[in-house]
């Protein structure tokens, strides 16, 4: 697996990291097996593990402690979120003051069974938000409880902000072969000095036709939660079809090999509940993006309908 550096940070990062949230960390899904995703991730040289407190109604994050629990986490970056926690009946609250964030930090660690956290992002926070917490995120560098600290956004207008804050060492940004839009922020953020990790890089399967997402009571799950929440990409997904369709690749590594080709990305995290799906999608790692397809991918992104 090859690794990247994160910015001016002195971290360097696997450039495929595991997402450790939505169905991975919930109660319904078999523990053992969530755990079993994490050790295989290991196994195959990831070093960037990323989740939050509020994720999988609260329960991703200890549970990603368990799974790494006696294993040697010296050269890992685990990287959870501030800001948001799980408030019961299913509702994610929000607390961005500087004392819930930094009572956040310290129970993360306790959860993650770490001394120090890699990376502390503020998750979804509105600018007069960013502006109030530099300070504290200065200050939970300098106790040491963390090594670096970011912001995950989709509101570009607050990556945008972020990238003038000394304060701020990375951001995470919704890029996919449906974003291509994210592309000259990402630019900036690399010149700058920010980390920039890619969220979304599958875009959720949304390139995928529907009947041929469902194979488990999971997939209903996901794809519930699409229809919801992201119908333009399950509308725009349908333009890249051609991704799962190529001899020299599957569809799940043609999305991450477009996303890996923009070397301003220091890791592109995606989320995985199956071990054939997470070696699938790590082979992409040596995988390389042909001219041909970046074409392809260039011409179906001119048919896309951008928000």
């Amino acid at each position: 697996m090859r690794a990247r550096k994160l910015g001016q940070t002195d971290l360097r990062v696997s450039e495929l990291g595991l997402g450790c949230a939505s169905w991975w960390g919930r109660s319904t899904f078999d523990e053992a097996t969530a755990i079993r995703v994490v050790h295989e991730a290991l196994d195959l040289g990831v070093t960037l593990f990323d989740t939050g407190s509020s994720y999988s109604a609260g329960e991703a994050e200890p549970r990603l402690g368990r799974a790494l629990s006696g294993r040697d986490t010296a050269e890992l970056v685990i990287a959870t979120k501030a800001g948001t926690y799980h408030a019961g009946g299913g509702r994610i609250a929000r607390d961005m003051s500087p004392a819930a964030v930094v009572a956040s930090a310290e129970q993360s660690l306790r959860q993650l069974g770490l001394e120090q956290l890699g990376l502390l992002q503020l998750h979804g926070p509105s600018i007069p938000e960013l502006e109030a917490l530099a300070e504290t995120l200065m200050t939970l560098k300098a106790r040491g409880l963390t090594r670096a600290v970011g912001l995950n956004s989709f509101d570009p207008a607050v990556i945008e902000h972020a990238l003038g804050l000394a304060a701020i060492d990375t951001v995470m940004i919704d890029y996919n072969v449906l974003r291509p839009g994210r592309e000259p922020l990402i630019g900036r953020a690399v010149a700058a000095g920010k980390g920039v990790l890619a969220g979304m890089p599958l875009a959720m399967a949304n390139t995928l036709p529907l009947l041929s997402r469902i194979r488990a009571p999971r997939d209903i799950w996901y794809l519930a939660r699409a229809m919801a929440h992201h119908r333009r990409d399950l509308a725009n997904g349908r333009h890249f079809r051609f991704l799962h369709e190529r001899p020299d690749m599957t569809g799940p590594q043609a999305a991450l090999t477009y996303v890996l080709a923009n070397s301003g990305v220091s890791a592109a995290i995606f989320g995985a509940t199956r071990i054939e799906h997470l070696r699938e999608n790590l082979a992409a790692t040596d995988l390389v993006m042909s001219d041909e397809l970046m074409r392809r991918i260039r011409s179906a992104q001119g048919a896309l309908t951008m928000p």
